[in-house]
């Protein structure tokens, strides 16, 4: 549907033909005061002109610029909102620890940031409905994505995340879960859901993970803990033979049991990508709860294409006239100049 949305701008419209009508009785009255003579020899000298006509161009150019200021645009037809589920926030650790290769996806080993990505593609092309944001912690929390139905982008977002890009010595739980929780209850939403996932223990920030826990508990946001890394790995060593370690002795598993529970959530433990991927799947049998019914209509606006006319109109109208004018003058000159050499030539 086609519609103006300042619509009370054509009022304007009429505005050169008073000025135009005004200009004309203005010249009428002062010619019939002037002798008969100088008015007829005025109409003489403007005889021809394009002065005493009204100016249909420069009036075509105003409507088209009054067109555009009354801003023009199309309304397209109504449509659905994805029926919305909840608000879904994940918090992912970035420290230089994820940088750990105990992770195993098609028979190599990759690191955990690596295996984290790879499954949390699925999972966020399965959240259809629900609006999901990002945010990233290492030293510092910062917004990655916030809550949003597109997907795609979300997606974007986590494919571009790389170690350290928040700092890489130390881990800051507590503020990855303190800038969750102000991100939701934002949202006046009766599902909020943020799922964390973390290789290691808090060791600096504002707030500890517990105390981000009671914030989220008072804005009714159910947290999910993951703790990312392998129980065992072995390291090969051409001088020391091969020996087997625990990559994940810095995961502080009771702060991380004791988060999800306080906040009616669960803790998992994700020791290989097979156990992640039965975590995710657990998540996604969460009920979603339904907003209200929302709806949109596309719109487009169509200004610029009135305006581009007048625009192209009176570049076209200045050079025209430029043109004739350089016209009129070569011929001027080419006359001035035969009738110089006449002259010459009558003298001699």
């Amino acid at each position: 549907m086609f519609e103006f949305v300042w619509p009370w701008i054509w009022l304007l419209l009429p505005l050169p033909l008073i000025v135009w009508w005004l200009a004309e009785r203005k010249r009428q009255k002062q010619a019939l005061r002037a002798p008969l003579f100088l008015y007829w020899r005025s109409i003489q000298e403007q005889q021809g002109k394009s002065t005493k006509r009204f100016p249909w161009l420069t009036f075509l150019i105003w409507v088209l610029v009054i067109t555009a200021l009354a801003r023009p645009q199309w309304v397209g037809d109504t449509m659905d909102l994805p029926a919305t589920g909840r608000d879904l926030m994940i918090s992912i650790d970035i420290s230089g620890s994820m940088e750990m290769p105990d992770m195993v996806i098609d028979d190599k080993e990759v690191d955990r940031l690596v295996a984290v990505k790879a499954l949390l593609t699925d999972f966020i092309a399965r959240r259809k409905g629900d609006r999901v944001g990002m945010i990233l912690f290492g030293e510092q929390a910062y917004l990655q994505t916030p809550l949003t139905f597109d997907l795609k982008t979300v997606q974007t977002m986590l494919d571009e995340t790389t170690i350290g890009l928040a700092g890489s010595s130390r881990t800051a739980i507590g503020d990855g879960i303190g800038l969750a929780v102000k991100r939701l209850r934002e949202r006046d939403a009766n599902n909020r859901v943020l799922i964390l996932l973390t290789d290691g223990q808090n060791n600096t920030g504002v707030l500890n993970p517990l105390q981000a826990a009671e914030l989220a508990e008072h804005a009714g946001i159910t947290i999910y803990t993951i703790g990312v890394g392998a129980d065992e790995m072995i390291v090969k060593n051409r001088f020391f033979g091969n020996r087997r370690i625990n990559p994940s002795l810095e995961l502080d598993e009771e702060s991380l049991i004791a988060v999800a529970e306080k906040t009616g959530g669960r803790y998992f433990r994700a020791r290989d990508t097979k156990e992640m991927e039965e975590i995710y799947q657990i998540i996604d049998e969460l009920e979603p709860v339904e907003d209200d019914y929302q709806s949109y209509r596309p719109i487009k606006a169509l200004f610029y294409i009135p305006l581009a006319l007048a625009l192209l109109i009176s570049l076209l109208s200045i050079l025209i006239r430029t043109l004739i004018s350089w016209r009129m003058n070569s011929n001027t000159i080419t006359q001035t100049k035969t009738a110089d050499a006449h002259q010459e030539e009558t003298h001699v």
